[in-house]
């Protein structure tokens, strides 16, 4: 399950585009933040995630947030400023589960590292449908976890969703305004392009009916696993959450809609979380996903592009790092950052885990020992960024700043850590 979304220049306060995303998978699937840099390629393949296909002769530089275990991604922006997002989609159309394609993945990270514009994405996804197809486990440990994609593409002046249902896909413009996509087919007969087969396969298949015009989502839906999934919810939630800051759209909104559950308020609780939720707590076969990493992208014309990635669990109790994008914003701390496995370790994306964990058992109680301190760092980032960028974005003083606010995070971890394991500081608060 996953929720992602655009705000477009008209939409936004900084007249930027600001994309977001939640990746939900599986409760131990950690997630690492990944910068490759832009290469010439001299391999004539690449190995995705269970196939090889072959290479460009030139990629891109890329910030990729991603499945410890996957080559392809669940989120990332390129150095143009191209952001992508995927979606899972449940269709009509059957898998042969024999992992001979590609994960919507997979397709992300290509077309990220190979494309310039939303428009050529749309084009590049679309063509490696048709050369590969999406016959590949997207899950974790359930290895039967297949499924059609969806995609959320922009770059800083247009943007794109675009769904697929096994070999057949139709494609939207996204002409203002915001616009957000979940676990459900959305586009009905408001398609701009669309698979030459894909109406006539419909119709042949009893999928539209005589008379009535062609809506793709009606035609290809699942009706029990979208139902279950209850995605058709989340967007409903995420459209009316953006929609309602037309204009007035910034940054900490975008942290704020991604951080959401349902219910809301002083009566949620992770043990009881559903599908429902747009920040996913796992419960069960019902519920099997966590929201395990997350992205807000503030895409610019001619300033450096700000990724703000979490790179740990649960956006509702996560500080967002800022990452920078253009010639010279990487900075070569990021290199010796140690990247996440299977078990706990020393990366981020565990270290935050353990504190977590802690805090869900008993979220009500425990969320405030730690709501201050984050809401305090969180603000003097943005703040902070927002200087910067007004003062036309030094390389050189936006790397120091990654550095500095990846630090403090760390250090913030660790006291909060050590706070949930102090008995006296956590007296009334239950035993951890």
């Amino acid at each position: 399950m996953c929720d992602t979304f655009v705000s477009m220049p008209g939409h936004s306060l900084s007249g930027n585009v600001i994309f977001g995303k939640n990746s939900d998978r599986e409760p131990d699937e950690a997630q690492a933040i990944l910068r490759v840099p832009a290469l010439r390629q001299e391999a004539r393949s690449v190995r995705c995630t269970f196939i090889s296909i072959p290479q460009a002769a030139e990629t891109f530089e890329v910030i990729l947030s991603k499945p410890f275990q996957m080559w392809g991604a669940e989120m990332g922006v390129n150095e143009h400023g191209l952001a992508i997002g995927n979606e899972a989609v449940f269709t009509k159309m059957p898998l042969a589960k024999k992992n001979t394609g590609l994960t919507g993945m997979d397709m992300l990270r290509l077309a990220l590292e190979r494309c310039r514009t939303a428009d050529q994405a749309l084009g590049q996804i679309v063509q490696l449908l048709a050369d590969f197809g999406q016959d590949a486990c997207g899950g974790y440990r359930n290895q039967r976890f297949f499924y059609s994609n969806s995609f959320l593409i922009a770059d800083p002046e247009e943007a794109w969703v675009l769904e697929t249902a096994g070999p057949f896909w139709a494609a939207q413009k996204v002409r203002s305004g915001f616009r957000s996509i979940s676990n459900a087919l959305t586009i009905g007969e408001d398609f701009d392009l669309i698979h030459d087969k894909a109406i006539d396969y419909a119709k042949n298949k009893g999928g539209s009916k005589k008379g009535r015009p062609f809506r793709f989502s009606d035609a290809f839906s699942d009706w029990f696993y979208t139902r279950m999934g209850r995605g058709r919810i989340r967007q409903a939630r995420t459209a009316g959450l953006g929609s309602a800051c037309s204009g007035a759209l910034n940054v900490h909104e975008a942290l704020c809609m991604l951080s959401t559950h349902y219910p809301e308020g002083e009566s949620f609780t992770p043990t009881r979380c559903n599908t429902a939720s747009v920040c996913m707590h796992a419960t069960g076969l019902t519920n099997p996903s966590n929201t395990t990493g997350s992205m807000v992208a503030e895409i610019r014309r001619k300033a450096p592009h700000t990724v703000w990635l979490t790179g740990t669990s649960f956006p509702c109790l996560s500080v967002w790092k800022p990452f920078f994008l253009g010639p010279g914003y990487a900075g070569t701390w990021e290199k010796d950052l140690p990247l996440p496995g299977a078990a706990p370790d020393e990366s981020l994306w565990w270290s935050a885990e353990n504190v977590h964990r802690k805090i869900a058992r008993q979220y009500q109680k425990r969320k405030p020992l730690i709501g201050e301190d984050r809401s305090r760092l969180q603000g003097a980032l943005l703040e902070e960024e927002g200087i910067l960028i007004r003062n036309g974005g030094d390389p050189g003083a936006c790397s120091r700043f990654s550095e500095k606010a990846f630090r403090d995070c760390e250090a913030l971890l660790f006291n909060w850590r050590n706070r949930l394991e102090n008995k006296k500081q956590n007296r009334g608060f239950g035993t951890i």
